[in-house]
């Protein structure tokens, strides 16, 4: 009984070593380690921005079994755009990825694109395989992924600023961009951040807020500046930072790539600036001017200073800088600088603390050119040592009236006789056409004097024409004309007249409308605009206004 009880042992002992063995085999088998599939990802360790980069993904299947169902899924790092304007996540299967990856098998598969972002950032790309082994359910993932550093950015962004500016005066600078990418940017947006102390006044261009701007486009090799007014206020001796981010909008997100900060310390005023156009500080301009310039200086530090230089840089469309006149000082036509220094201003040689000192220059206001501006003014950038300041000069609106005659017109179909003869009656239409180039005006007001042989008929449009029969005073009241009016379509008034020249004027032309003025209230500036215009005679109507 012993002995068949050990051969029962030893026969369950030999199935289950033979069961263990063929266990083992059959694991052997059907077992894989994801390890024996190589996935890597090739590609430079360091790109500019918006340099096309190329990401070569490998696979290899080192293995001894086939990995079916395979699909690789490869995600550009954020930010980037790639080749095709696709989606950042590209997922390859099916036909173009095979059915299956068999033993000693490689693959290759390239992704390009751009990356955007600052520079020293990291941009990780990273690729996922998954795939079924033969003969096992289980699914199996593979991942894998690639750093490359923004070592570049090549756009140009700064701060055109001074380091030192004195507290609460006005504050003038800019933020200059440039871009040597080999293709334009889209969708870019600047962002400024002022420091505590700083006041906004204006930007040019102006923006979408105070400190934020907008741009469509920037083409390779091109630039611009965004100008910033204001002032900064704070203790002598504080330091105020300026920062400004350069970004362009990719899916939606904002993506920064470049930055610009200005360290700015506050120091105590020296110079004093003002300056008076033709003897008034406040002056307010009229085309055909003569612009007496006098530039006043004071030093309202403790110490003296030595050997300075002044410039003034003067702007704008309306002046002919061809009549500027500086005796002491060298002017650049194309840049419109005026410089003076030491040479020839005393002054600027030694300035005593508590001294004051000036120069001076003269310059034409044109009366024919027209402003591209619909409220033009004058800018003057005056600079000495670390102090500027830049003055604005406003200037009234421009107004043309033009006069003319007609007989047999459309409006009231005037008639002769023509020419015009002695003793004789003729009806005329007169018109007035009045152009607004700039300023809204109001209360403008047009006045003549009409000679005794000339009468009205009653005929008139608009009715707002007014006529003292006792001082002939002839008057068109206009209550306001918009910025512009009248520029494109005339503002425009017509009155009808009746003429019966004298012997004494036969064989001559004679005046019909004399002493003709327009008087009008500016709204920008606030000044009464006066003007004379010149006097209407038949000789309009050419030989047939010579009276026979």
């Amino acid at each position: 009984m012993k002995k068949y009880k050990n051969k029962i042992y030893i026969t369950i002992t030999i199935l289950c070593v033979v069961l263990i063995i063929l266990g083992i085999w059959f694991w052997s088998r059907n077992s894989y380690s994801k390890e024996t599939l190589k996935l890597e990802i090739l590609a430079p360790d360091s790109v500019a921005v918006g340099q096309d980069i190329e990401y070569i993904v490998k696979l290899k299947n080192n293995g001894e079994i086939r990995l079916d169902s395979p699909v690789l899924a490869f995600e550009f790092p954020q930010y980037s755009i790639p080749e095709d304007g696709g989606i950042l996540r590209k997922t390859i299967q099916g036909e173009e990825m095979g059915l299956a990856i068999y033993p000693g098998a490689e693959k290759t598969f390239k992704f390009k694109g751009k990356l955007f972002g600052q520079a020293g950032e990291g941009k990780e790309a990273t690729a996922i395989l998954t795939y079924q082994p033969k003969n096992l359910t289980a699914k199996y993932v593979s991942k894998t992924s690639h750093l490359a550093t923004i070592s570049i950015v090549p756009i140009t962004f700064d701060f055109d600023i001074s380091s030192e500016v004195e507290s609460s005066k006005p504050l003038d600078f800019s933020l200059n961009y440039f871009s040597s990418l080999n293709f334009a940017l889209n969708d870019i947006t600047i962002k400024a951040t002022y420091p505590a102390g700083f006041t906004f006044t204006s930007s040019i261009p102006k923006g979408l807020s105070q400190n934020e701007w907008r741009l469509k486009t920037l083409s390779s090799a091109q630039g611009g500046r965004i100008k910033i007014g204001g002032s900064l206020s704070g203790e002598v001796g504080d330091s105020k930072t300026f920062l400004a981010e350069f970004g362009i909008w990719i899916d939606g997100q904002y993506v920064i790539l470049k930055k610009a900060t200005k360290d700015i310390s506050l120091i105590e005023p020296s110079i004093y600036l003002d300056q008076m156009i033709n003897g008034v500080q406040s002056y307010s301009a009229n085309q055909g001017d003569i612009l007496h310039y006098q530039i006043i200086f004071r030093n309202i530090g403790d110490k003296a200073m030595q050997d300075l230089f002044l410039t003034a840089k003067i702007k704008s469309d309306l002046l002919d800088y061809y009549s500027l006149k500086a005796p002491d000082g060298q002017f650049t036509l194309g840049d419109n600088s005026i410089m003076w220094d030491s040479r020839k201003v005393s002054s600027l040689k030694y300035l005593d603390a508590g001294e004051e000192g000036q120069v001076e220059f003269w310059i034409n206001l044109s009366q024919d050119k027209i402003s591209a501006s619909k409220e033009p003014q004058i800018e003057n950038e005056v600079r000495l040592g670390q102090t500027k300041k830049t003055f604005y000069t406003k200037i009234n609106s421009k107004l043309d009236l033009v006069q003319e005659l007609y007989v047999d017109d459309e409006l009231f179909g005037s008639e002769g006789p023509l020419p015009l003869k002695v003793d004789q009656e003729s009806t005329l239409t007169v018109f007035w056409r009045l152009k607004n180039y700039y300023s809204a005006l109001k209360d403008i007001k047009i006045k003549t004097i009409l000679p005794s042989y000339i009468s009205l008929t009653g005929q008139m449009n608009p009715q707002e024409i007014i006529f003292d029969s006792q001082t002939r005073e002839l008057i068109w009241n206009i209550s306001a004309l918009a910025q512009g009016e009248g520029v494109s379509a005339p503002k425009l008034a017509g009155f009808q007249i009746k003429i019966i020249p004298s012997s004494n004027q036969k064989g001559s032309s004679v005046p019909i409308l004399t002493n003709v003025t327009i008087m009008a209230q500016d709204d920008v500036t606030g000044d009464t605009i006066n003007l004379n215009i010149p006097d209407l005679s038949t000789s309009y109507l050419g030989q047939n206004g010579i009276i026979q």
